[in-house]
């Protein structure tokens, strides 16, 4: 009945009124109307006797000012929420509500939050919010009324128990939304990313980015992680836009060359054509002469014609062996090209046989965590260790060996430290560490930590086990210090630990 007018169901009403000789009450005419049209009345809010029971309820105490302010909000804006609350409240003073001010009895004592935890756990809840997004707008509207009665000071326990209460619950499925979100997301990056990956695989280029993005959107995901890979793939990019011009640029030539080469073997033909119709033109000619006057031009013709052929043939193959060493040229650079391209998609702020930053990502790295250890008043260490004769193992294993337990260095090193924890390879059997978040003490702690894993994982080369020890300085970051400065300082207490006996770790 929903394409019914609201006079035609009012008469209905009327007439069903009539039919079950029901008394013509408000009540039973709003009932058998909502019935009739298949739609609920909206519930009226009660303003009126809210403001009858506003006036007569005490307000002496702060406790009850407070509470008559927050009943006041709550008709204002017609929340039931916040009038429950209200009356929990009154009802943990231990008041009658109804009581007038004559017959109110003394207060018991109330369990009030203190004003600055409440506003630390408003802050909270301010800082959650932003991490929800905008899909949920009843847990917003939760978040504000929490906020405002943790601001209206002194506000009692009970009732923020039940406002944190119906708060959480709230809570729990925007969170529970925004995971299910998130996982969402990074499925679908993934298998964007490996569909690039599975459809370029002769492509270096996109190979690279693929990669790059791949490694991005695995959890667990960290700010600093995010941050390095930006500023990784913009760097790639970068350089391979400019290679990519320059072998695009190459493969033109190239055409124009091949063009050119094409155009010549027709021009060749054509020649050859003309060359083999006057030689069949002038045998004929010579068939038909009948004495040697008439045979002289003729022949004087095939020997114009001859050495015409000739001299284009000597021409085109000057020409086209020019074409050929140009060609070979471009395709030589074109392959140098290509190379270097792979190169940029491979590494950019890393070392290619570690895969540790190299000196550009240290720089980089350690202006980011300067900043942010300045902006948080935390502390920062960077650490330096140099492979303890580590010129031994190349003259005993050679410079192949040598290389492979650098590699193992910085696999252990990747694997013990922790995730925020940096490593970048400085000089040739030299790392550096960045270490967010750390003391001296700690830092050192942590070096050692380290060097006691290396010792139970060994390094094997053709079954050999080879013991990889290291000596390190470390370094706190002063107030006004530089990365240069703090790097040199870690540099000092790596030489002091060299000449202290080796494999050890010396503070700076």
């Amino acid at each position: 009945m929903a394409d019914r007018s609201p006079s035609e169901i009012a008469r209905e009403t009327l007439k069903q009124l009539a039919t079950r000789r029901l008394a013509p009450t408000p009540d039973n005419y709003q009932a058998i109307y909502e019935e009739i049209s298949g739609a609920p009345s909206p519930a009226i809010f009660p303003e009126g006797p809210l403001r009858h029971i506003q006036r007569v309820l005490p307000g002496q105490t702060p406790a009850q000012k407070r509470l008559l302010g927050q009943f006041e909000t709550a008709i204002t804006h017609k929340d039931w929420s916040a009038l429950q609350g209200v009356m929990v409240g009154y009802a943990n003073l231990g008041l009658n509500p109804v009581a007038t001010s004559a017959s109110a009895t003394t207060p018991e004592p109330v369990a009030v939050v203190p004003d600055d935890l409440a506003e630390q756990m408003a802050r909270l809840v301010d800082t959650t919010l932003p991490a929800l997004g905008e899909d949920d707008a009843r847990v917003h509207e939760l978040a504000g009324q929490l906020t405002r009665f943790l601001r209206d000071g002194a506000p009692p326990a009970s009732t923020l128990v039940l406002m944190l209460s119906n708060f959480s619950y709230r809570l729990s499925f925007a969170t529970e939304d925004q995971a299910a979100i998130r996982a969402g997301l990074l499925t679908l990056l993934h298998m964007v990313f490996e569909n690039i990956a599975a459809l370029s695989a002769d492509d270096q280029w996109l190979q690279g980015q693929a990669e790059a993005l791949m490694a991005a959107s695995t959890p667990p995901l960290t700010l600093r992680r995010l941050d390095d890979v930006q500023r990784r793939l913009k760097d790639v990019i970068f350089k391979q836009t400019e290679a990519r011009e320059r072998t695009v640029e190459a493969q033109e030539q190239m055409k124009d060359l091949l063009a050119t080469f094409i155009e010549r073997l027709a021009q060749m033909t054509t020649s050859s054509s003309n060359f083999h119709g006057t030689m069949e033109r002038c045998a004929e000619l010579i068939g038909r002469a009948t004495s040697l006057e008439e045979i002289a031009p003729v022949l004087q013709e095939v020997m114009t014609a001859t050495r015409a052929m000739a001299l284009d043939s000597r021409i085109a193959h000057g020409e086209l062996q020019t074409l050929r060493e140009r060609t070979e040229e471009k395709r030589a650079e074109i392959a140098k090209l290509q190379a270097e391209l792979d190169r940029a998609s491979a590494q950019a702020r890393h070392d290619p046989l570690t895969g540790s930053l190299n000196r550009k990502g240290l720089d980089e790295v350690m202006e980011r965590e300067i900043a942010r250890a300045r902006r948080h008043g935390s502390s920062l260490c960077v650490a330096l260790l140099d492979v303890d004769n580590f010129k031994a193992i190349n003259d005993r294993l050679g410079h192949g060996t040598g290389d492979a337990a650098l590699v193992h260095l910085a696999q252990v090193t990747r694997t013990v430290m922790r995730p925020q924890d940096m490593l970048a390879r400085y000089g040739g059997e030299e790392f550096v560490l960045v270490l967010p978040d750390t003391s001296l003490s700690q830092g050192v702690e942590a070096m050692t930590r380290l060097q006691r894993e290396l010792t139970t994982r060994f390094f094997l080369q053709d079954n050999e086990k080879v013991l990889i020890t290291f000596s390190a300085g470390v370094a706190q970051l002063a107030t006004t210090e530089t990365s240069s400065e703090a790097i040199r300082r870690a540099d000092q207490g790596m030489y002091l630990a060299k000449r202290s006996g080796k494999n050890r770790v010396m503070a700076a």
